[in-house]
């Protein structure tokens, strides 16, 4: 056996930036292990890109070899592309040949000659699972943590290093469709029953043996699509039930979208002229898509808000450092209504207790109903069972007593939009809470310093607004007052990232 890295090829690790590690056993079976040793997780970016191409071509310099196997030393296969690279990208022409050449490479490697396998040790999304999309058979580690999907379109980009057009290939276009236009993650056990991955291992010693194993079982391995005769599975693109199809998804697309985001249907216009044409063809055809979603504003946007902005919230990078973590264990919500009771869902949902107060118990109880209707709902799609919705739906107490709320650390208010009524509750609440609780206004037109004036602890009042429907609106506004301090800053954070 030997081995080596392919990027800074000395012998120090710290030091590498990307580092392709080249295995071959006495099988003669080479393992690729990517390794980028700056980052928590592997990237597609120029590096690699350079390590990847200097072991495919010592792959092709390789005599009697027997197959190759991909894989990773991270807690992850391939995160998938550097999105910083794809934030700053700007130029149409570069774009396209940096994409070009990283399919080319792909291409390459299917081509070999020699049966490829990608052994998936962890999560593989987007440019990830698109590398191993480019080998002839995936085993993956069965671990429920596992992610496989191409979510690309949740950043207003597509699947461009082949993803449009190898899984309609793998798993027919009527399959392929909704998991490259909707960006779905599939559990490890969904990937397998919608073919995306074939074989499962139970460990990772299981998995480099059943990817060696399938590698000798299986020495004239090509893709489908490059053998003589291929028959779309699904159907032809070009058959009557596909017709339907194009007839109809653009207009199905457009009325989830309204138009405001290109990439889904630029998905459909990479697969469906990609399906009439030959697949290197097709590739080019997706790549130019992909460079017009790159250059867009929309993905522009999205990737600054959806990513960057969106980790830095989750890592509590604008939250006030000098504040405790805080979990809260009792809600308090003013108000049963629509807000109010989705509201009371989604605190629940995250296992938090939780005080339903209206002005009657019948009223109370109508806003415990919609959690009802929502758990009923989860129940009937299989996403939930009786006992998840029995402990859910004991977490949430009715009420019309303002005593009852005493021992809340937070209240929510969400009563109609009326200054005098909001300052009415917040009297009456403030006089029977802790006086460690914080007070928060669900507002959306009310300035929160105004609100405050009427509280006795400004310095602990400020808004959550939250959006309709709160149980699918996975956003709030946190909003300060001009006296709101920070330890109920950093609790109003703590407790938006717990739910």
């Amino acid at each position: 056996m030997y081995w080596w890295w392919y990027g800074d090829r000395n012998n120090n690790r710290e030091g590498l930036v990307m580092s392709v590690i080249y295995t071959k056993n006495d099988k003669n079976i080479v393992t690729l292990c990517f390794e980028m040793a700056d980052r928590k997780a592997n990237v597609l970016n120029q590096e690699f890109i350079k390590n990847f191409k200097e072991a495919l071509h010592e792959l092709t310099q390789e005599k009697d070899l027997t197959g190759v196997i991909l894989t990773s030393s991270k807690k992850d296969f391939i995160a998938g592309a550097d999105l910083e690279m794809m934030l700053a990208a700007d130029e149409p022409s570069e774009i396209f040949a940096w994409l070009e050449d990283f399919k080319l490479a792909l291409r390459k490697l299917e081509t070999l000659g020699a049966p490829i396998v990608a052994a998936i040790n962890g999560s593989a999304l987007g440019g990830g699972y698109e590398v191993a999309l480019a080998c002839h058979h995936r085993v993956i580690l069965n671990n429920p943590k596992i992610q496989i999907g191409l979510p690309e379109v949740t950043l207003g980009l597509l699947p461009g290093a082949g993803g449009t057009q190898r899984l309609p290939r793998m798993i027919g276009i009527e399959k392929a469709l909704p998991l490259l236009i909707e960006g779905k993650r599939l559990k490890v056990s969904q990937a397998l029953e919608n073919g995306l991955v074939d074989q499962l291992a139970d460990d990772l010693e299981d998995l480099i043996s059943k990817s060696e194993r399938w590698i000798l079982e299986n020495p004239e391995s090509k893709q489908a699509w490059d053998e003589k005769g291929f028959k779309w599975p699904g159907g032809s693109p070009i058959s009557p039930k596909m017709a339907q199809l194009w007839a109809v998804a653009p207009s199905m697309t457009n009325q989830k979208t309204y138009a405001n985001y290109p990439a889904p249907m630029k998905i459909l216009a990479a697969v469906h002229e990609g399906s009439l044409v030959d697949f290197d063809t097709a590739s080019r055809i997706e790549s130019r898509y992909l460079v017009n979603c790159i250059t867009s504003k929309e993905a522009k946007n999205m990737i600054q808000s959806f990513w960057f902005q969106l980790n830095a919230i989750n890592k509590g990078q604008q939250r006030p450092k000098n504040v405790a973590p805080y979990k809260f264990q009792k809600v308090g919500i003013l108000g049963a209504g629509m807000m109010g009771a989705g509201i009371a869902y989604v605190s629940a949902k995250a296992g938090i207790n939780v005080i339903l107060k209206d002005v009657s118990i019948e009223a109370a109880e109508k806003g415990k109903q919609y959690s009802v209707k929502l758990l009923d709902k989860a129940f009937s799609r299989g996403r939930s069972n009786e006992q998840d919705a029995s402990k859910l739906l004991d977490l949430i107490k009715v009420t019309d007593d303002v005593t009852e709320l005493s021992d809340c650390d937070l209240i929510i208010e969400a009563v109609f939009e009326d200054r005098k009524l909001k300052a009415a509750v917040t009297n009456e609440t403030e006089a029977v809470v802790s006086e460690h609780a914080i007070f928060a206004s669900n507002t959306s037109t009310i300035p929160i310093t105004g609100l405050a004036e009427q509280s006795k602890r400004p310095q602990q009042f400020i808004g959550l607004h939250f959006f309709s429907p709160v149980d699918k609106m996975k956003l709030v506004e946190i909003i300060v007052g001009k006296e709101t301090n920070d330890e109920t800053l950093a609790k109003a954070y703590d407790y938006v990232l717990q739910i």
